[in-house]
């Protein structure tokens, strides 16, 4: 038994794109897009899922005895909350940000749609937004808390009557004690446990716990409840009775490691002797033994899938949900923003489906194997994060408090662009030239930076989307709250754009590069990057971002925005006065599709790219270029197809100490280029992603080449304006681009693709694989 755990864990190790690695203990189900929610029925008899993604939406009823899918219908919204009455004949779901609780009745193991709970009118009239449901079937009440108004709202199961109480900060769920005299409501935004007595209605204290409780789970006497916190890679234990919390679990694989396990979900096992936990980013469950709270003890760790995003145990096997699933995918057919969308089409957003893995509790014995397995699956620890990859004598230092040559980074964001769409065309890397929208003749600089200096044809964002692009961008992680909202709003269900600064509850505990640079005193300036036209929602970027440059606006010009920093840069020279980090977003090469009146895309890609020909050209030729490292990438690569994965991108190293004329095809990631950021600023890592990152270094060589870059001219018209008017300029006319990414994206890539490529034209069929690593047998190199 222990021989074939070990060898079914090695034979199904799959790689992802962000340099972690996962195995799936025990047998794994295919289910649908996000699932983030597992309950059972109070018998045992049946498991409901809820699938909450960007694309179709759906429950799915399983059979818990034959581990069977006994039915999936789709639901138009949904959200998290899921719930069983007594006599498993229901099911109360909820409708996401059609603010109501669905009814469903089981007949015949089927779903069967029969009544709704009404909480308020569809967003955007109404900004509720249900997501943990608990019924009280003694009272006939149903408790719902919700994320958009903060709010606990009890709902008369005869009257559909519903009393609104108000939270103070984002709720996550609740759970209802044994006697059903106390609700507990983890406050996702608040850092607190909410206490509410049923019988007064009122919440008559709370708890402090770690950042962003938010599952609940409570022993059957209820003395002891558990609360995990993701932001701080932690669950806290709470004494009931006192208020007190007894003990706090730390559920990364290493002590004192920074953020980046995201534990979203908590469940003991039948006997209580034992807490899992989902740990969303190391793709695992960490387990306790928990038989003397206060004095709880470490187990072990058990391999999931992609991103576990809930657990529960029936009898004496474990239930969880893995909301990216198996692995990450290639996207041939991806996004084309010049044709319409359609079911073939493999947007990122929906590429992902998530998988459902049920594991026999482990022995003691298997425990060691499945710890095993997922410290093998990790690259992070203590040691990586301390010493890092890399050579002696590079300019890239392997630890804190080594100087570098390079005394001023330029960070370079720009949006949403696959390898092959742009540098696909380039003989030298593993391109698809029948994917390329974006060829040379489009793009001359990017090209050029590519051969003169390093070409990166194996880089991957850690994003899926600009909502977490933007995120991991700059603080090398996405919270738990981003991962799970943005799909919503991405899918037109409802819900703001609030993953630029504009919500906290959306921040890393420990804020983003900018904070890192303050408490280092490394001096920083944004160009457009969570900043722009004289606003900024961090307050830490006060006073360090130019006024007059531009964020998200594609009314603006790239080539103005060049001419705005160009202007800030050269006063800051002449007094010595430029920053060691200056990030800088370009944001044009997104595109307007074909709006009728705005610039066609080829236009904006190349006026993008003379943009950032003169950028590089301009440092190139100041007197700090001897000092100087340029970085560009894209926030991620949401908007194109790929023959090797939906998040391989481009990326560009420019620098006198960068290679020249050199192909570099080691697997590099968002968060690598952060790493090798922070390691020439002397920044610690932001998060588990960067710091297990392998640095850029084999990018760089000692012996510098103070050669200039010269900018070449655009060789495509970049006034070009969209002017006939045609099917897809209609549809591109119903796009809102005033806001980032309220675009339906996938509909927007595909008018793009068919607007380069011809009305009639297809892409290509798949061809190639999912993500592949080419530099995993060489990765130890010191």
């Amino acid at each position: 038994m222990l021989d074939s755990i070990a060898t079914s864990l090695k034979s199904h190790v799959i790689t992802l794109p962000n340099g972690w690695s996962i195995s799936p203990a025990g047998k794994n189900i295919p289910l649908g897009d996000l699932p983030m929610n597992i309950v059972l029925s109070p018998g045992g008899k049946f498991i409901a899922v809820l699938n909450s993604g960007q694309s179709r939406q759906s429950i799915i009823l399983l059979d818990s005895k034959n581990e069977t899918i006994l039915d999936e219908i789709e639901i138009d919204k949904s959200w998290y909350g899921l719930t069983f009455d007594s006599s498993e004949t229901r099911l109360y779901v909820s409708g996401g940000n059609d603010n109501q609780i669905l009814i469903y009745e089981i007949r015949e193991n089927r779903l069967i749609k029969s009544d709704s709970l009404i909480l308020g009118k569809p967003w955007p009239e109404n900004k509720i937004s249900p997501t943990g449901i608990v019924l009280d079937e003694v009272k006939k009440l149903l408790y719902t808390t919700t994320k958009e108004d903060s709010a606990l709202y009890i709902t008369d199961l005869g009257t559909k009557v519903s009393k609104k109480i108000k939270l103070g900060h984002e709720a996550y769920t609740c759970l209802l004690s044994p006697d059903h005299k106390i609700l507990y409501i983890s406050l996702w935004g608040g850092s607190k446990v909410a206490v509410f007595d049923t019988e007064k209605q009122e919440v008559i204290k709370t708890i402090p716990v770690g950042d962003h409780p938010n599952d609940l789970t409570l022993t059957k006497n209820g003395k002891h409840l558990f609360v995990a916190h993701a932001n701080d890679n932690a669950v806290s234990v709470i004494e009931t009775s006192s208020g007190k919390v007894l003990e706090i679990l730390n559920t990364a694989l290493y002590s004192d490691s920074p953020a980046g396990s995201t534990p979203n979900a908590v469940a003991l096992s039948e006997n209580e002797s034992r807490l899992y936990v989902a740990n969303a980013d190391n793709n695992c469950l960490a387990v306790f033994d928990v038989e003397n709270a206060g004095e709880s003890k470490s187990m072990g760790f058990i391999p999931t899938g992609w991103y576990p995003t809930s657990v529960k145990v029936l009898g004496h096997k474990i239930w969880v949900t893995n909301g990216k699933g198996g692995s990450s995918l290639a996207n041939p057919k991806g996004p084309d923003p010049y044709e319409k969308r359609n079911s073939d089409t493999q947007y990122i957003g929906g590429l992902l489906k998530g998988t459902l893995s049920i594991v026999p509790e482990p022995g003691k014995e298997a425990l060691v194997i499945y710890s095993d397995a997922t410290f093998k699956n990790t690259p992070y620890s203590k040691e990586i994060e301390k010493v890092s990859a890399g050579e002696e004598g590079n300019p890239i230092p392997r630890k804190a408090n080594v100087s570098s040559p390079i005394k001023y980074v330029f960070y370079v964001i720009k949006e949403n662009r696959t390898y092959d769409q742009v540098l696909g065309d380039i003989p030298e890397g593993n391109g698809d030239s029948s994917l390329c929208l974006f060829p040379e003749k489009i793009t001359p600089n990017h090209h050029a930076l590519a051969r003169e200096f390093v070409l990166l044809d194996n880089f991957y964002v850690n994003a899926e989307v600009s909502a977490d692009g933007h995120n991991w961008t700059t603080s090398a992680y996405a919270t738990d709250f981003v991962e799970k909202t943005w799909p919503a709003n991405y899918s037109g269900r409802g819900g703001n754009y609030d993953f630029e600064g504009s919500r906290a509850i959306a921040y890393p505990k420990a804020g983003f590069i900018w904070d890192y640079c303050q408490r280092a005193g490394v001096s920083y300036r944004s160009y457009g990057e969570f900043a722009g036209n004289g606003h900024t929602p961090m307050k830490v970027l006060e006073g360090h971002f130019d006024q007059d440059y531009s964020g998200w606006d594609l009314s603006i010009s790239d080539l103005e925005r060049y001419s705005k920093w160009q202007s800030d840069f050269d006063s800051l020279l002449v007094i010595n006065a430029v920053p060691q980090l200056n990030i800088v977003r370009f944001p044009n090469d997104h595109t307007a599709g074909l709006q009728i009146g705005m610039l066609s895309p080829r236009a904006f890609v190349a006026q993008n790219d003379l943009a950032v020909g003169k950028f590089i050209e301009h440092i190139s030729a100041s007197k700090i270029w001897n000092e100087s490292a340029i970085f560009i990438l894209e926030d991620d690569a949401q908007n194109g197809p790929d023959h090797v994965d939906a998040h391989r991108s481009t990326a560009y190293v420019i620098s006198p100490y960068v290679k020249r004329n050199a192909v570099v095809s080691r697997a590099y990631s968002t968060a690598s280029m952060l790493r090798t950021i922070e390691l020439i600023l002397g920044l610690p890592p932001m998060s588990q992603y960067d710091a297990a990152a392998t640095p850029m270094w084999e990018c760089f060589t000692a012996t510098p080449d103070n050669k200039n870059y010269i900018s070449l001219p655009a060789s495509y018209n970049i006034k070009e304006l969209n002017k006939e008017k045609t099917a897809l300029s209609e549809q591109s006319e119903r796009f809102n681009l005033a806001e980032v990414d309220a675009v339906p994206d996938l509909e927007f890539s595909r008018v793009i693709w068919k607007a380069i490529k011809g009305i009639h034209s297809e892409m290509p069929a798949p061809v190639r694989s999912a993500f592949v690593n080419p530099a995993a047998d060489d990765e130890d190199d010191d």
